[in-house]
């Protein structure tokens, strides 16, 4: 006769399942770098360089597409230029 294994219990303090956390699409956590094509966000990143050079690859591929860098900190939108460099937009005058 063959024996039966028995069932483990869990201590009374140990919760029986844990629940993940819900993930939000409504709240991101957002860097400072955000890359913008044709105003859409898509994504963000810590540094100016990073969000450049992706901006950059993204613009050599589709020249007819504007692409744009938003500084969340200092409120500045700089645009991203047909050779992938960066084009300096004059504020606009009040």
């Amino acid at each position: 006769m063959a024996l039966r294994a028995a069932a483990k219990a869990k201590p009374a303090d140990e919760p029986i399942e844990s629940t993940p956390e819900r993930a939000s699409q409504r709240t991101r956590t957002e860097a400072r770098y955000r890359l913008q094509v044709d105003r859409q966000t898509k994504r963000s990143f810590d540094t100016m360089e990073a969000a450049e050079a992706a901006g950059a690859a993204i613009k050599r591929l589709h020249p007819i597409i504007q692409v744009s860098i938003y500084d969340a900190i200092d409120c500045v939108n700089t645009l991203i230029g047909s050779d992938g460099k960066l084009v300096v937009v004059p504020p606009k005058a009040d």
